[in-house]
Formats: C-alpha cells, sequence, structure tokens
C-alpha cells in the first residue's frame, strides 16, 4: 500500500464503498451531526462565562474552528480515503502517528453517537415520562443503526427530512422571536450579545475566550464529512467545498439564535452565573417567558428527533473510520468488509459500542457529563494531530502536488493546533485522565502490533 495517499488503497468488492454522494448529501451528513441547534443545550453556562457576550463567543469559535476545517479542506484533496484524519496523519507523520490519530478519534467518532442517544432519549423523556429514558435512548439506536445498515445514500434523504425539519423549527423560533423584540423590544442591550451585558463588571476578553473553549463542543462532527471521501461523485474537491460550507453555515445559524435569544433572556448573566442549576434550561426559560410553551415543546422535540439522526451521521461517521483502520490491518480486518459497497461489520460494531456506552450512561445521574467530556478530548487530540500532519506532509516531506504555501501549510495549521491544545488543556482534569489512559491504551496495541508483526511500522 502507498504511503503517498493520493488514492484510495487497492481493493477487492468486499472491501470498496460504493461511489453515490453529492455535495447536498455531504452538507446534510455535516449538519445532521452537528445539529443547527447545537446552542440550546449550553446557552446557559456560555452567558454565564462570557458575561452575556455570548453571540460573539460564537463569532470567536466559528473563526476558531475555521482552522481546523481549513487543514480538513487541504488534507481530503491529497489523501481522499474514509480513514479522515486517521488517513491524514498515516501520510503525514507516519503509520504510527496515523494509528494514534485514528486511536483518538475513535473517542469522538464512536461515542459521540451516543452523546447524542442520550440527549434524545433525556428530550423525549422530559416529553413523554410515562415511557423511560433508556426505551428512548435504545429505540433511536435501533432505527438509524438499519437505516445505516440500509445504505448511505437513503439514510441521507431520511437525513435531509430531519435537517429540513430542524431548520423549519429554528426559523419559526427567529420569527416569533423578531415578532417579540419588533412588538416589546430587548430585555437587555441590543449590542450586548456582542459585547456583555453589563451585569458582571465591563467587557473581559478573557471571559469570553474561557466560553469559546466550551462553545467549540458544538461544532464537533462537521468533519465527519471527510469520512465519506471515497463515496462522493465528483472529486474530493468536494468534500472540502462541503466541509467549509458546512462550518460557514453552522456558525452563522448558532451566532443569529444566540443573539435572538440574549436579547429575549430575562436573567443577566451574573444570576446565571450564580445559580448553575439554570444554566441549562436558559434558552428554553428565554423562550417561554417571551414566546410562549408551545414554541418551547416545539424546539424540545426538535431537539430530541435531531439528536438521533445526529447519532446517524456519527454512527455512519464511525463506522468509515473502524472501516478504513480494519482496511489498513489497524483493527480486525473483518471490520473492512462490505455487503453491496456498505460497510454493515462496521457499522453494527460502532452501533454495540454506542449503545452499550448509551446504556450504561442512562443509568448514572453524570452519565451525559461524562461522555461528553470524553467525547471532547478525543476530538481535539485528533484535530491536533490533523493541523501537524498538513505540516508533515506539504512542508516536511514535500509531497504536495504545488509548492510549500507557507500561509496555507505552515501558519494555519500551527495556529489550529495552538488553539485545540489550548481547548484541551481548559477540559476537565478526569477528561484529560480518560483521554490520556485511552492514548496508552492505544500504545500498547501499537507495541503489540509491531511484536507480532516484526514490522517497523
Amino acid at each position: 500500500m502507498s504511503d503517498t495517499g493520493t488514492t484510495a488503497p487497492a481493493a477487492d468488492e468486499r472491501h470498496r464503498l460504493r461511489r453515490s454522494l453529492g455535495f447536498r448529501d455531504l452538507v446534510v451528513y455535516g449538519l445532521l451531526f452537528i445539529a443547527p441547534m447545537a446552542p440550546v443545550g449550553v446557552f446557559g453556562t456560555l452567558d454565564a462565562r462570557s458575561h452575556g457576550a455570548v453571540a460573539l463567543v460564537y463569532v470567536v469559535a466559528t473563526v476558531a474552528m475555521g482552522f481546523t476545517a481549513f487543514s480538513y479542506a487541504q488534507m481530503v484533496r491529497v489523501v481522499p480515503q474514509a480513514g479522515s484524519v486517521f488517513a491524514y496523519a498515516r501520510v503525514g507523520l507516519g503509520r504510527e502517528a496515523g494509528f494514534v490519530a485514528g486511536w483518538m478519534a475513535l473517542l469522538d467518532y464512536v461515542l459521540i453517537p451516543a452523546v447524542a442517544y442520550l440527549f434524545s432519549g433525556i428530550a423525549m423523556n422530559a416529553l413523554v415520562p410515562q415511557v423511560s429514558r433508556w426505551v428512548w435512548t435504545v429505540l433511536p439506536v435501533v432505527v438509524t443503526t438499519l437505516l445505516n445498515l440500509w445504505g448511505v445514500r437513503a439514510a441521507a434523504r431520511v437525513g435531509f427530512l430531519v435537517l429540513a425539519m430542524e431548520i423549519v423549527v429554528l426559523v419559526v423560533f427567529t420569527v416569533a422571536a423578531v415578532a417579540v423584540l419588533a412588538r416589546d423590544g430587548a430585555t437587555r442591550g441590543w449590542l450586548s450579545p456582542l459585547s456583555d451585558d453589563g451585569s458582571q463588571g465591563a467587557f473581559a476578553l478573557s471571559a469570553v475566550i474561557g466560553a469559546v473553549s466550551v462553545a467549540v463542543l458544538s461544532y464537533l462532527g462537521f468533519d465527519a464529512i471527510a469520512t465519506f471521501a471515497e463515496e462522493v461523485t465528483g472529486g474530493s474537491a468536494k468534500v472540502a467545498r462541503a466541509l467549509l460550507f458546512c462550518l460557514a453555515l453552522a456558525g452563522a445559524l448558532f451566532v443569529a439564535q444566540t443573539y435572538l435569544a440574549a436579547l429575549l433572556e430575562p436573567t443577566t448573566s451574573a444570576r446565571l452565573a450564580a445559580d448553575p442549576a439554570r444554566q441549562g434550561s436558559a434558552f428554553y426559560d428565554a423562550v417561554d417567558a417571551s414566546v410562549g410553551r408551545r414554541l418551547h415543546d416545539m424546539v424540545a422535540a426538535s431537539k430530541a428527533i435531531g439528536a438521533a439522526f445526529a447519532a446517524l451521521a456519527g454512527q455512519a461517521a464511525a463506522g468509515r473510520l473502524l472501516f478504513a483502520m480494519g482496511r489498513d490491518r489497524r483493527l480486525p480486518r473483518a471490520l473492512s468488509r462490505t455487503d453491496g459497497g456498505v460497510p454493515r461489520v462496521a457499522l453494527l460494531c460502532s452501533a454495540v459500542i454506542t449503545l452499550l456506552a448509551a446504556g450504561w450512561a442512562t443509568r448514572r445521574d453524570d452519565g451525559l457529563d461524562r461522555l461528553v467530556s470524553v467525547v471532547d478530548i478525543g476530538a481535539l487530540t485528533a484535530f491536533t494531530l490533523l493541523h501537524a500532519s498538513v505540516v508533515g506532509y506539504f512542508a516536511v516531506r514535500r509531497r504536495g502536488p504545488e509548492p510549500v504555501g507557507w500561509w496555507r501549510h505552515v501558519l494555519v495549521p500551527v495556529t489550529g493546533a495552538v488553539i485545540t491544545v489550548a481547548v484541551i488543556a481548559e477540559a476537565s482534569g478526569p477528561a484529560q485522565v480518560v483521554g490520556a489512559v485511552w492514548l496508552v491504551i492505544g500504545l500498547l496495541v501499537l507495541v503489540g502490533q509491531r511484536m507480532r508483526t516484526g514490522a517497523p511500522g
């Protein structure tokens, strides 16, 4: 197998994916994974941390994540493979680094669907408490797994309908919020979501930066687009465009909805900071106080359904990562088998792991927080290795098809790596410990593979 990465590894029909996705399908998967109303759950936390400048937080976070999107776009053009960051690090930094990148990304791709399923279960249980949270969590696992086994194209079509529903709910919220603001005016100052609400003193840039470390987590999942590089029609440049477009669109949606919610928020950021228990429901409280309960329930139901189908996109991405690592013999070879171009073995494996993780979390009061913290560490570590791969591939190994562009191939990825490392440093201690343990396990697996094969990589 060549390490140039310019084409997908040679494979027979049993280990090959089917090309059937277009630009719209890629954007659908990316937006599904992110969720158009992702800020709803963390709005109160960000508002409290940023002193009310929650919309500014998402402006800065979008720019920060733009560095990661740009690095993905650079690598997917020259390494159009399903393994995403696993494949990029393999050709940019070496086979061992590729394994480590893929191993850490597994914490993101395999467990983030569990987070989404659990969030869906919690939301549906709140709407229909007669049915247990466990049932509401397991049901979407079964439905979305069947859709993914049906095929990536079919799943994308259903996902498009769900995404359209989420966009409609977001539009309804936007129209209702604008109508209330036009009639009654803003509860806070019109520019406060882009500066501060004045309840915690003067504007503090450090507070905004601290909140950005949480806000970037809303974007996790847009990178899953890169895992479908072997299933897109029309070349890898389409994947790069979809990555950048998806991030820009998500950022615009996040800024708009948090700006409107902040104007309607009846509670000051200082009171939210003093009462953390109110932060989780802050967005819904703003909707209740200004628009009414009916829109509250509509947003909650949309978030529940949207979370389940965010898990569909996550499970599909996880299956492609397991498939790629199996094809490269970094995981059991059986994971790379396909049936009609669908990696069903890898998808089923991903579904089982997700179900076990989500089932465990439903039985713990802190299950959601624990899963989220672990996912974050895996994703951010993989992003850091992605940036290093750009420098390694283009500037150090000089394998790129064009001359080294110092701003594209050095400055942007180095800046992106600094950002992701800074966010990792802001993560909770337990999350850092879990990430370190997972990394050590991966290194032990890597050593075991080398000892078994006697190969240098």
